[in-house]
């Protein structure tokens, strides 16, 4: 149990702090939020959880050399893939990924990656090629790439580029930025 405070400390005090009157507002302040947790295991090489990610035993869909690659998570508005898309977001980077091989190619992605996510980058570009001297493969690269964004957590969402930054040989990628 608390003392309760000497009168004469008690009257020493609202001498010194003087005549006081509350302040009056409509507005509530919220407490600020919790953040988010970010594990307590967390993994001390990034590159290394983006490597075990991007070499999943799963296959890559394949895609033609003119579609159009667009990807969203759960929750992330239409709005923002529309803006994307339209190129309304500054990008912060860029990595070319033709004349890779895909093992090349997963390898540079990671790298590159790693790198824009330790700077905090928000939106980068991605050039992967259309596809169009691989024959009957298709857009191998292209395919890879759109598999692998979909499989790093970090990767907001995706879409093809303006016809000015590459088309659709060319992806626009809006990464989670944790600052």
């Amino acid at each position: 149990m608390k003392p309760k405070p000497d009168t004469e400390d008690s009257d020493l005090f609202r001498k010194a702090v003087g005549e006081i009157k509350p302040l009056r507002t409509d507005r509530h302040v919220q407490a600020p939020g919790r953040r988010p947790d970010r594990g307590r295991f967390r993994r001390a090489d990034p590159l290394a959880a983006l490597e075990e990610r991007l070499a999943s035993a799963t296959v890559d869909p394949l895609v033609e050399s003119t579609d159009e690659l667009a990807f969203r998570r759960p929750g992330v508005p239409e709005q923002i893939l529309r803006k994307l898309r339209r190129g309304e977001f500054r990008v912060e980077g860029e990595t070319d990924l033709h004349g890779l091989t895909v093992a090349q190619a997963r390898k540079a992605l990671r790298t590159f990656l790693a790198a824009a996510l330790a700077r905090h980058a928000g939106c980068v570009r991605i050039i992967h090629g259309k596809g169009l001297r691989s024959g009957q493969r298709g857009a191998v690269l292209k395919s890879a790439v759109n598999g692998a964004l979909r499989r790093i957590p970090e990767v907001v969402a995706y879409v093809s580029a303006r016809p000015v930054d590459g088309g659709t040989g060319a992806v626009y990628v809006l990464l989670t930025t944790l600052r």
